[in-house]
């Protein structure tokens, strides 16, 4: 078996190292946690303006005094987002990362049609649609400002700058050293909008969305997808990578668009069009002791077992686990490259998942609605703030207990085999 391991970790190393490594799924990933901060406070006043024992009124009047709080954060979460591709980006190629950002923004805004059709069919022009900030425009936002911001920096590193004199204030120099970089790729940026409009009388919102964001978000939401995300984040902290990071990166744009998309239904009064968001991976997955859902464990391992070194353990990683932080279990027990219990360690989360997705795909709890839990918020609390409603805490419970059946044999046989060993 581990002769097994061993080749498998060879083959899989290399792999998981790149994905980690890879400049472009840094980047979205630390853009992504730019926002954070903005979303997290967005959420805060989605809670506070529909606590399910307000009366509709008192929520109305809620919304209309503290409704900006979210607007200006969560619903325009593709503004921090494309501003943060094009901040870390330009730093990674050593440019300076504020003009990165500022013309990776307005190359997307370039993009984005200045105009709305209201529900009588009239046409709304100088004016931007909240969803073209949000859910809607995301996938457009990455990709614009990916390209928009390799153009800027790979024309600056050519030297295509406008150099000013020593003694210039350095503000003053710095926008002058980006003035042609900028130009010539918004320019690129403008005359594509202008063959979209012309030509094709399009917008390449409502391509871009039709063609690749509405088929990858079906996708990624779906249990199978789900599933398979959860099996790589699990199989990669098995060999002591940090499977969250590294598939996070990679679906993290997925799910966050679909927290979008469930938020804007939750506020508008509508059926919620997704299970699977980021709050739902995180809420009913992470918010169980971390990733791996070891809560559980750590509980069995602290109170249940025999030997003094798996007490120790356990108690010691009560007090993180509590938190979702599991890194004294995987490393402490340890889970990684421990044969013995990959079996529960993999099989735990996709059993739980299922089981979350089935209860509330068939309406017997709420999905998600969007708001954007921190993942250290403890089990119960967090299932009740992400669902706002009680049936998710109880749902978290319900998930809590079976890990625990799960685990309960493996740790036992585990006990045992110290015991016969000593």
């Amino acid at each position: 078996m581990n002769g097994f391991m061993d080749k498998l970790s060879e083959k899989i190393m290399p792999l998981a190292n790149w994905l980690g490594q890879n400049r472009y799924l840094t980047v979205l990933r630390d853009a992504f946690m730019l926002s954070f901060p903005l979303t997290m406070f967005g959420s805060i006043i989605v809670v506070l303006n529909n606590l399910p024992f307000f009366s509709d009124e008192l929520k109305g009047t809620l919304g209309n005094l503290l409704g900006n709080g979210q607007n200006a954060t969560m619903s325009i979460m593709t503004v921090f987002v494309t501003f943060g591709i094009g901040y870390y980006l330009s730093q990674s190629y050593e440019v300076d990362g504020i003009f990165g950002g500022a013309v990776a923004f307005a190359s997307f805004l370039i993009l984005t049609p200045f105009f709305m059709t209201t529900e009588a069919g009239d046409t709304v022009s100088g004016i931007l649609s909240l969803d073209r900030l949000g859910a809607k425009g995301m996938f457009l936002g990455m990709i614009a400002a990916f390209l928009a911001t390799e153009l800027y920096c790979r024309v600056t590193k050519k030297g295509w700058q406008i150099k000013m004199p020593d003694g210039v204030p350095p503000a003053v120099a710095k926008s002058f050293a980006a003035l042609i970089p900028a130009i010539l790729t918004l320019s690129v940026f403008l005359v594509i909008n202008a063959i979209m409009v012309g030509v094709f009388n399009a917008n390449l919102h409502d391509v871009i969305y039709e063609v690749i964001q509405k088929p990858l978000t079906g996708l990624g939401g779906s249990l199978p997808a789900t599933l398979i995300a959860l099996f790589f984040v699990q199989f990669l902290w098995f060999f002591g990578l940090h499977g969250q990071i590294i598939v996070n990166s990679v679906m993290d744009p997925i799910w966050n668009t679909l927290m979008l998309d469930n938020l804007e239904a939750y506020q508008a009064g509508d059926k919620l069009p997704h299970i699977v968001t980021k709050p739902f991976m995180e809420t009913f997955t992470v918010g169980l002791g971390g990733s791996g859902m070891t809560l559980a464990v750590v509980i069995i391992l602290a109170f249940f077992m025999k030997k003094k070194q798996y007490k120790d353990i356990g108690r010691l990683a009560l007090g993180p686990g509590v938190f979702n932080v599991n890194e004294p279990v995987i490393f402490g027990l340890p889970i990684v490259l421990n044969a013995t219990i990959l079996i529960p360690w993999v099989l735990a989360p996709l059993v739980v998942t299922t089981l979350n997705y089935l209860v509330m795909a068939a309406g017997i709890v709420p999905a998600p609605t969007g708001v954007s839990v921190p993942w250290t918020v403890p089990i119960i609390a967090s299932g009740v703030l992400a669902t706002n409603s009680w049936l998710g805490g109880l749902l978290q419970v319900v998930d809590f207990v079976i890990v625990a059946l799960i685990w309960f044999p493996f740790l036992k046989a585990l006990d045992r085999e110290v015991e016969t060993d000593i």
